[in-house]
């Protein structure tokens, strides 16, 4: 079955990737596997699937420990980071999705013992339920985190209402572009800010024709029928 779901989504990729002239390599498919166990997720990695993202520090612990024999994954943290538990997981991943906080960076820059690859989450919908800086203060977040060899912002990520009309998502996500495209433009050695990650299973199509650079898809993986 995760086969079968795994094809159908590399052929959507394909397909997205065709309607605006992009390359499929371009594009990394992150798994998500918070609602499968490690058996299940070993499954993915052995069909040649070797990011997997969870969104909270004890499970991807626990993933990282049972799959262990697969040195080549690439562990990605996607949801909200606690700074008394960044030092738990921050030298365990290869890439964190969601920096949100000037606060949060610098605990990064305490505990890390290398750079680390991040995504700054921008909330572009406005929602209150959602983490993220505010768009306007992406820039002043930039300069405020200049010291900080730690980090290396390779690039933003937003979330999208579920129930966000397409059009809607389409904006949301030409907007993120925009702000990537407004940072890379900086010319900024711990910034350069040329990576997209926006769109899950609902959206990830109109995310790539957007400009998305890595996708993180969940249930459209491992959906059964």
């Amino acid at each position: 079955m995760i086969a079968e779901n795994l094809h159908k989504i590399e052929q959507e990729i394909q397909e997205s990737c065709a309607l605006v002239s992009r390359n499929p390599k371009d594009v990394t498919m992150v798994a998500v596997t918070k609602s499968v166990d490690s058996k299940t997720a070993s499954e993915l990695v052995e069909l040649g699937i070797l990011d997997l993202a969870e969104n909270r520090v004890d499970k991807l612990l626990d993933k990282k420990q049972s799959l262990s024999q697969h040195q080549q994954i690439k562990w990605h943290l996607i949801g909200n980071l606690q700074r008394r538990k960044v030092k738990l997981i921050i030298n365990e991943i290869d890439y964190f999705h969601a920096l949100d906080s000037l606060r949060l960076a610098q605990e990064i820059q305490k505990r890390a013992e290398h750079q680390i690859d991040c995504f700054i989450e921008i909330n572009v919908s406005g929602e209150e339920s959602k983490h993220g800086l505010n768009p306007a203060e992406l820039h002043s977040f930039i300069q405020e985190i200049a010291g900080l060899d730690k980090i290396r912002v390779i690039g933003l990520m937003t979330m999208a209402p579920y129930e966000a009309s397409e059009q809607e998502v389409r904006t949301i996500f030409s907007t993120l572009k925009d702000l990537q495209e407004s940072v890379k433009k900086l010319n900024l050695q711990y910034a350069p800010c040329t990576e997209l990650s926006m769109g899950m299973s609902q959206d990830f199509k109109t995310a790539i024709e957007e400009g998305a650079t890595f996708v993180r898809i969940g249930t459209a993986l491992f959906r059964k029928g």
